[in-house]
């Protein structure tokens, strides 16, 4: 048997981490057994789908590295598909039409929980032959006929054996007055159609299981193996917030994570290996498996997401972080082309930068003049101490050849040596004259990136401030 596994969104809000979680979990199980991850979009519901959220979706996954083997399969695409199913039910006995309107059905509740009765259709129409006197012209919805007797078990992988008894579900609407198909119709007959050997998904979908394993066993199709995954919770354990997790997925990007981080987080959020707290994606793939997710919901700590993503800058391999980077530095309207390469500047900065988009911003140094240097940095080390050190490197700069950070380096040692001051006095102060501000990587490497011209001239603009400044007391 060939695992089929499939992620099937629908594209009425962006894609946010449960279901990136849900799409990985998938992705992951088939990869493992060499099966197949297949794209489905779920867009019946016409009035909330837009093209935007499938957009979204498209490139969260695309992000992320879940490539999908099939699709994206579109189910508005398969309408014609649908509606012959629900004709064979029909003429099979399963279905049947339903012509009670929303009062009728309100009023049937409210007079079931007046008895402390479980409110639910009380299947007045299952027996109908034809419409009723009165109602010839009513379009009727179209209910599933459920058995009223026997059980239905489902051996889940994350919650067990479950046991449903049929009396306590409903004959559920499968089409809509306007013959539209309903969710836990197209949901078994894509499944079916598909392949799907094992579907994993939120356990808020628990409750529809039973009642789509009924319609399979109507179509005497085989029932795929289950995996429902529990909740995940904000870090007091409520439901996640648009601000805690559930807000567009491609947040975490504008924010300046990288996927594989983000990846890392999504898995260890409700499954484990040992103490184990870093894997990489093969890693991943050798040892997930359905059964070891935890049945309990896992709550979000966007500490250790900080912490992994401060890691996969830092051990990444600094060509693949810069393609990242230069998405955020264009974000930044940072042209990459005036300055070095993006993966020297990944190697430079990347023991002090904790996201991508902290990266760019601290590094527009490296690319761009600055207007101003910053004031706090300019009070405390661009005094008239500073003068002559900084006079100095710019005459030896100036006169070197090869602009090589070790070159440079030494130069600045020299004239500290040269000067009997301490090292601060003098590389603190070339600091803030190249970089405008009082942080960089150590002086040799902010040197060599920000390359000669720039280094020399921005120097001279320090003398400069000195001296007006000096002037002016």
């Amino acid at each position: 048997m060939t695992v089929r596994t499939r992620f099937a969104p629908s594209p009425t809000g962006y894609l946010h981490i449960g279901g990136a979680r849900t799409a990985l979990f998938s992705w992951l199980y088939a990869r493992r057994h060499q099966g197949k991850f297949i794209l489905r979009i779920e867009d019946t519901d016409r009035e909330r789908s837009t093209q935007e959220a499938v957009d979204v979706i498209l490139e969260g996954m695309q992000w992320l590295g879940l490539d999908h083997d099939e699709g994206p399969f579109y189910q508005t695409q398969r309408m014609a598909r649908y509606k012959e199913v629900i004709k064979k039910l029909l003429a099979d006995g399963y279905a049947y039409p339903c012509y009670c309107s929303k009062e009728e059905l309100d009023g049937m509740r409210e007079a079931q929980m007046a008895k402390k009765e479980k409110a639910r259709y009380d299947r007045r129409c299952r027996s109908l032959t034809e419409a009723p006197k009165g109602k010839e012209d009513v379009a009727p919805v179209i209910r599933f006929k459920t058995d009223s007797d026997g059980q239905i078990i489902i051996n889940d992988h994350v919650k067990g054996k479950i046991t449903i008894q049929n009396k306590e579900l409903d004959d559920l609407i499968i089409a809509r007055g306007d013959g539209t198909p309903t969710y836990n119709l197209v949901v078994v007959i894509d499944d079916l159609d598909m392949g799907m050997t094992h579907v994993i998904r939120g356990d808020d979908h628990l409750n529809n299981t039973p009642r789509q394993i009924n319609i399979l066993k109507a179509m005497q199709a085989p029932i795929p193996e289950y995996a429902h995954l529990p909740m995940i919770l904000d870090e007091q354990g409520a439901k996640l917030s648009k601000r805690h997790g559930a807000a567009n997925l491609l947040n975490y990007r504008e924010e300046g994570y990288l996927p594989e981080a983000l990846l890392n987080y999504l898995v260890r959020l409700g499954w484990s290996h040992g103490d184990q707290e870093i894997f990489s994606i093969d890693e991943m793939i050798k040892l997930f498996d359905l059964d070891d997710i935890n049945k309990s919901a896992s709550s979000i700590n966007p500490d250790k997401l900080l912490w992994l993503n401060q890691h996969y800058i830092k051990e990444g391999d600094p060509e693949h972080v810069a393609k990242h980077l230069a998405w955020h530095m264009d974000k930044q309207g940072i042209n990459i082309e005036t300055g070095p390469e993006l993966s020297r500047i990944v190697t430079a900065l990347a023991e002090r930068s904790k996201t991508l988009l902290e990266m760019a911003q601290s590094s527009r140094y490296f690319f761009e003049d600055f207007a101003d240097f910053d004031e706090k940095a300019a009070k405390k080390n661009l005094k008239a101490a500073a003068l002559e050190p900084l006079q100095q490197m710019l005459e030896k700069f100036t006169a070197i050849n090869e602009w090589q950070g070790d070159a440079l380096h030494q130069i600045v040692l020299d004239i500290t040596e040269q000067l009997e001051l301490k090292l601060g006095k003098v590389a603190q102060p070339l600091r803030v004259a190249v970089t405008g501000a009082g942080m960089s990587p150590s002086i040799d490497v902010t040197l060599e990136l920000i390359g000669r011209e720039r280094c020399l001239t921005r120097i001279a603009k320090a003398i400069d401030y000195i001296k007006a400044r000096v002037a002016a007391q």
